[in-house]
């Protein structure tokens, strides 16, 4: 087992009804705070109305119309903001993307240069604005990891970026946030739950137990509860386990002793880059192929105790086993909803051949738990179509 740091400090307010507590946990920050939020939901849904509410001793600024893929345009509006009125602390209220847009204006708010510096290179992150987040999503586990990826649609780059001073002071997560989202965001979002574990749990480390029985847990509750939250969309025990795992998944419990390289984010960050879909459904597609390109002499085992552990597989060849749960994990996908090609997106060829650079260049593939190069990458996606 690797040695690693794991420093879990967010104050989690888990449960219906905990926006109550939000004025207890700005205070300690100051008064002035920077409001960012989406596309409005959470304005047709009333949150945005009941936070003011909450906050009407607070001055309140606000950032709106955050993207699903949050561009820098937006963190630039957000670092003006902050910049004009002194904020004291930002507050993201949305899923991964406004998160991670909160999470770079914090830090943008100390700097002098253009925030996308920060992203491209994150040594330059400084002293951040407190963060404190509402989350409506479960996805991206932002609400309690280091990590903001931005896209720059001027240079066609979706990047990451992370600073231990990036992780919320705390995050309120209210299972009930999640009722009214729409199904293709429901599946979605546990596509992503399922890739952050993917990309830890497929590594080189050997010895990291615990992590990966995490790791398979968090799976398996992805499986069960989904397809209930599709079919019953406010029953609370599907959406509060689908929240929770979101939370797990990404904060750095199941990459604790473990390390290296991730695979299909890097490559799916350059088809958000180009064709700006949505996350989860990228990686949806990407990762059985990307399983199947990889499934080798070295790696049939962890894919066989793979669908051993997560999908109950008992076949005793271990190919056969292996084959198995990915043939499952890509039915997984289906059923749920996903469009399991890039075809259907719209998305062809013709630029496979540079995302497959940048993936490999940005996403240090060449660490990954299996190496690949740009052809690897070419061959995965076209794979895809």
């Amino acid at each position: 087992m690797n040695h690693f740091r794991f420093h879990a400090y967010t104050d989690i307010r888990f449960g219906e009804g905990q926006i109550g507590a939000l004025p207890e946990l700005l205070a300690p920050y100051g008064k002035k705070i920077l409001l960012v939020y989406g596309g409005g939901s959470i304005k047709k849904n009333g949150l945005h109305r009941q936070v003011l509410k909450l906050l009407s001793d607070f001055s309140v600024y606000e950032l709106s119309g955050v993207e699903p893929n949050p561009k820098i345009t937006s963190v630039r509006e957000g670092v003006k903001l902050c910049k004009e009125h002194g904020i004291e602390a930002v507050l993201a209220v949305g899923g991964g993307s406004v998160i991670d847009a909160a999470k770079v204006i914090a830090g943008g708010a100390f700097y002098d240069g253009d925030p996308w510096d920060l992203v491209i290179s994150p040594a330059k992150i400084g002293t951040v604005l407190p963060i404190v987040t509402v989350l409506t999503l479960a996805a991206t586990g932002s609400e309690m990891n280091k990590n903001a990826v931005i896209s720059n649609m001027e240079t066609n780059e979706k990047l990451g970026t992370a600073s231990h001073d990036f992780i919320p002071k705390a995050s309120i997560c209210d299972p009930t946030y999640l009722y009214t989202l729409p199904s293709r965001q429901t599946a979605a979002g546990t596509a992503d739950i399922m890739s952050h574990l993917f990309e830890q749990y497929f590594q080189n480390e050997k010895r990291a137990f615990i992590s990966d029985r995490f790791a398979e847990g968090l799976l398996k509750a992805c499986i069960k509860y989904c397809p209930i939250a599709l079919e019953e969309p406010a029953n609370y025990e599907a959406r509060a386990n689908l929240m929770w795992a979101s939370t797990q998944a990404l904060n750095g419990l199941t990459s604790c002793g473990k390390g290296g390289a991730w695979t299909c984010h890097p490559i799916e960050h350059e088809l958000s880059a180009y064709y700006d879909i949505t996350h989860g459904v990228g990686l949806a597609i990407v990762t059985p192929r990307w399983f199947r390109y990889i499934l080798n002499d070295e790696t049939v085992g962890k894919f066989c105790e793979y669908g051993r552990n997560v999908w109950s597989i008992t076949e005793p060849d271990a190919y056969k086993c292996a084959n198995m749960a990915i043939d499952a994990t890509e039915e997984f996908f289906s059923e749920c909803g996903i469009p399991m090609t890039l075809t259907e997106l719209g998305i062809d060829d013709s630029k496979f051949a540079l995302m497959a650079e940048k993936a490999v260049r940005f996403g240090g593939l060449a660490n990954a738990y299996v190496p690949l190069t740009e052809e690897d990458v070419v061959n995965i996606l076209k794979a895809c179509l």
